[in-house]
């Protein structure tokens, strides 16, 4: 697999709350972090993005831009769904990752933590 078509399996996996493709995708030792906070274990990345999945009911990603680069890919996307309260999800979020041996090794995802504030609450 090229870097472009890591990126869209990686994301696709995510979407589909496919636990064993995500963790087929990516090192195992990868690192990944949010707006610069402390990182995150593949497990930890795991885990998280499968509550995401969990508590927003249609969760989806819509309007990916992808551009691969020398050292891996960036993916510019909307997140979008519903969350329990009835509030509609729609967040805008860039990842910028370096693949290393065909595996993803780092992201770094960078978000409007108040757009993300819903999802926050519904993850408590």
């Amino acid at each position: 697999m090229n870097n472009l078509e890591i990126c869209e399996a990686l994301f696709s996996a995510f979407q589909d709350g496919d636990e064993e493709k995500v963790r087929s995708l990516c090192a195992p030792d990868l690192q990944g972090w949010q707006n610069d906070n402390p990182p995150m274990t593949l497990d930890k990345l795991v885990r998280f993005s499968m509550a995401v999945v969990d508590v927003v009911d249609n969760f989806r990603y819509e309007e990916a831009k992808r551009s691969a680069t020398t050292t891996g890919f960036v993916e510019e996307h909307s997140v979008r769904g519903t969350l329990p309260d009835g509030s509609e999800l729609d967040m805008r979020i860039c990842v910028v990752a370096d693949v290393q041996n065909g595996k993803v090794q780092e992201l770094r995802e960078y978000l409007d933590a108040n757009a993300a504030s819903g999802l926050i609450k519904a993850l408590s």
